[in-house]
């Protein structure tokens, strides 16, 4: 008795051949890029760092203030705020026509929001947002 349902393996070889030409793709070009490039002429205003236009003038890196990373840390906890309140909101309604889960799902919005106010308050006492200071 034959099945006509292909094997579960024979179900991933189109996975498997998109894998193979994504690796080979990727290997190639580095070969190839690598082949082409012992040819190439170099000169010093080819090898020069380009930046914008510019001449590179100081060091390449500079350094930033830790206030910037503590309101980039603060617009990312803000963020997955907004991440967390959209699947919320899309099952809301239908969550409203469940009599058990009613009172459920907004008090774990409403005590979610709670937290985050409660930080965002700690983080204008402590003048988190303040970019002069």
């Amino acid at each position: 008795m034959e099945s006509s349902q292909p094997t579960q393996f024979a179900q991933y070889i189109p996975v498997l051949f998109l894998l193979a030409a994504a690796v080979g793709f990727a290997g190639g070009s580095l070969v190839i890029s690598v082949l082409l490039g012992k040819f190439a002429k170099s000169f010093k205003a080819k090898d020069a760092p380009y930046e914008c236009g510019k001449d590179p003038i100081g060091e390449g890196t500079s350094r930033f203030s830790v206030k910037f990373y503590l309101v980039a840390m603060l617009f990312i906890l803000f963020d997955i705020e907004v991440v967390f309140m959209y699947p919320w909101a899309v099952v809301y309604r239908d969550m409203l026509a469940e009599h058990a889960t009613r009172n459920l799902i907004l008090g774990s919005m409403i005590s979610f929001l709670g937290i985050l106010f409660a930080g965002y308050i700690y983080a204008l006492q402590k003048k988190a947002f303040d970019w002069k200071g």
